[in-house]
């Protein structure tokens, strides 16, 4: 039976059952349950393994070393699940903790599957958005990687902590402003177009865009902002006949 198809109570102990099982195989060192976990067919059932795994390594830190060493170990097994729910694991952990994750995700980026690659982008939006500094320090070293998927990734994984705080990512899109591939650069206007719909963000965000050298990059992220506000109306802070004023009147690049 599928996760979802448990009822609320059902759930609370199945994800209780969970906790309690890894538990046990990290304390006997035989992993069985947990690998099966990691690599169960329902999404819910790996969530609620990896989130479990980084629960216990903060609460129970005589398992941290284990922990650490079964998920470097998971990055070289073959089910890509398994590859995926350990990357998970890992940014549960890296949200307090970054510095003892960091090699998983160096190792994952170039994960020949694109699930594993897609957990490495949504654990750096989590980890950044609450643990910026060594998150952010780590992916600039990956913005001029020679693979453009990997520029493009990192891209879109800090674009989250952009969401409450434009200007820490702003200087780290500034260097790809001259990306010279289309995936990147459709990534790079959507993420400054997600970066400056929330309260306050939008000045932060057209004031950093002045002082680019990429007029034309600046240009076509200037018309995403303006139609982001229309897409995101609900959220924005601002309508879109607001933005488009605000830009007019303080963008250096008309549109």
């Amino acid at each position: 039976m599928a996760f979802y198809d448990l009822t609320k109570q059902q759930r609370i102990k199945k994800v209780d059952l969970i906790n309690s099982i890894i538990c046990d195989e990290l304390n006997a060192d035989a992993y069985r349950k947990t690998y099966t976990y990691f690599s169960n067919p329902d999404t819910y059932i790996r969530k609620a393994a990896y989130i479990s795994v980084g629960r216990i390594y903060f609460e129970r830190k005589k398992y941290q070393f284990k922990i650490i060493k079964i998920l470097t170990g998971c990055l070289k097994h073959k089910d890509f699940k398994v590859r995926q729910t350990a990357i998970n694991a890992a940014g549960e952990i890296g949200k307090k903790n970054f510095k003892v994750v960091a090699h998983i995700f160096d190792a994952g980026l170039f994960d020949e599957h694109h699930s594993p690659c897609n957990a490495v982008i949504g654990s750096v939006k989590k980890m950044g958005q609450v643990n910026p500094v060594p998150v952010l320090s780590w992916a600039k070293r990956y913005l001029h990687h020679d693979d453009r998927e990997i520029r493009r990734e990192i891209c879109h994984g800090i674009e989250l902590r952009g969401r409450t705080h434009p200007g820490d990512i702003l200087p780290l899109l500034k260097e790809l402003q001259y990306d010279t591939t289309a995936r990147v650069r459709t990534t790079l206007v959507h993420v400054i177009g997600q970066i400056a719909y929330k309260k306050g963000c939008l000045e932060i965000v057209v004031a950093e865009l002045n002082r680019w050298e990429n007029q034309l990059l600046v240009q076509e992220a200037l018309i995403e902002i303006v139609d982001v506000h229309h897409r995101y109306r609900t959220f924005a802070a601002l309508t879109q006949k607001q933005a488009a004023a605000y830009v007019a009147r303080h963008s250096k690049i008309k549109i």
